[in-house]
């Protein structure tokens, strides 16, 4: 190849973003996502053999997005800078996906959240449990999780819920946690911890509007199915 020659993945990749400026993702493979990604964060190299490689180590675009920076940068060819690249797109999707959801006028029923819940929580390896607090008008006023673990009575108490419901000043609190197994089924656990933190809230005002299991690609609402 001369000096005026170019490599021959150049041409490819105007070619993906081309495809990508005129139909969006619809028509793209699950590799070619990956390789249309990649060429935003890797400069001089060819992104098809990485983006199979994240697909073979990882199963799908969704895996790869929820794998760790340590797992990812254990694909030969995937360095820090590009394994962060890949995380901060998973969390701006996440970003974007809560305030989708805390523009909405009121927040009243499971489907409303379904999506950032498991935008949020679905591709985590550990149970964790997250509180999205509600204003007097079911506006969100923030979310953050409060536990990673085990989720039970023994390593979260209804006490310590209901007291950043209330630093949160919120009127109303919804739960979401994870199951990573994917079986979004709530364990006696689960219920019996739900049902605690509503007799707690309910002395202090506070209002809890669901208890939410996500878990590869499902959800679960306790108060849809009569639990609580």
């Amino acid at each position: 190849m001369t000096s005026k020659e170019k490599p021959s993945y150049l041409g490819h990749r105007e070619r993906i973003r081309s495809k990508f400026a005129e139909g969006g993702l619809e028509p793209f493979l699950d590799h070619e996502v990956l390789e249309l990604l990649l060429t935003y964060a890797i400069a001089r190299r060819d992104t098809k053999p990485l983006a199979w490689a994240l697909i073979k180590q990882f199963g799908s675009v969704s895996g790869v997005l929820d794998a760790s920076v340590q797992e990812l940068s254990s694909v030969k060819g995937i360095g820090q800078n590009t394994a962060l690249f890949i995380k901060l797109v998973r969390e701006v999707f996440k970003r974007y996906s809560l305030e989708a959801v805390r523009d909405s006028v009121t927040m009243r029923t499971a489907e409303q959240v379904a999506q950032y819940c498991k935008a949020s929580l679905e591709g985590k390896k550990e149970e964790s449990l997250e509180l999205i607090y509600l204003s007097v008008r079911n506006t969100i006023i923030k979310a953050e999780i409060i536990a990673t673990g085990l989720i039970d009575r023994v390593s979260i108490s209804p006490r310590k819920i209901v007291e950043c419901a209330l630093a949160a000043k919120a009127s109303a609190v919804i739960l979401v946690h994870n199951h990573p197994s994917g079986d979004v089924t709530p364990s006696v656990e689960d219920i019996l911890l739900t049902r605690e933190v509503v007799q707690a809230a309910r002395l202090l005002g506070i209002s809890v509007y669901d208890h939410i299991i996500v878990g590869k690609g499902k959800h679960y609402s306790l108060k849809a199915n009569g639990k609580i």
